[in-house]
């Protein structure tokens, strides 16, 4: 299947902030999942589906109370039970890049990794990029999932 980008979008609060003024760090962690998470519950039910490794954030620049984030996110790799998401967030106002990351996702039943059938079919050169990076995060990060959650 053919995947397509969802977006959501935050505003960067006087409560999101770190000792510096800037985007804490964790609060981006937050927001990064929460949009990998809702890209992987598009394809599946929500309630099964959960967190199993955030495999990077790299922030190119910092992130100033008021600013507007757009995090574009994807299913870029489907294991048997696992799903990769792609998480790229931009500044709304400039399109300036922010920070991205990669995240897998399990999806469970009962707390036991169970198949969902869903497969990702990369089309363009970009697509299959992100999917063999997907595939290798996914082997390379691989833990034993007997029981999640």
């Amino acid at each position: 299947m053919k995947t397509q980008p969802m977006i959501i979008h935050h505003m960067v609060k006087g409560a999101d902030l770190n000792h510096h003024d800037t985007l804490f760090a964790g609060r981006g962690a937050e927001w990064l999942v929460e949009a990998g998470f809702i890209a992987a519950a598009s394809l599946t039910q929500p309630e099964h589906i959960v967190c199993l490794n955030i495999h990077g954030m790299i922030f190119t620049r910092p992130v100033k109370k008021g600013s507007l984030l757009k995090f574009e996110t994807r299913i870029v790799y489907a294991g048997r039970t696992s799903l990769v998401a792609y998480v790229r967030v931009v500044f709304s106002q400039t399109d300036e890049f922010v920070v991205e990351g990669f995240l897998t996702f399990i999806h469970v039943i009962d707390g036991k990794p169970v198949p969902h059938g869903i497969t990702v079919e990369p089309v363009t050169p970009d697509e299959y990029a992100l999917y063999e990076k997907g595939k290798h995060l996914k082997e390379q990060g691989h833990l034993s999932t007997k029981k999640i959650g």
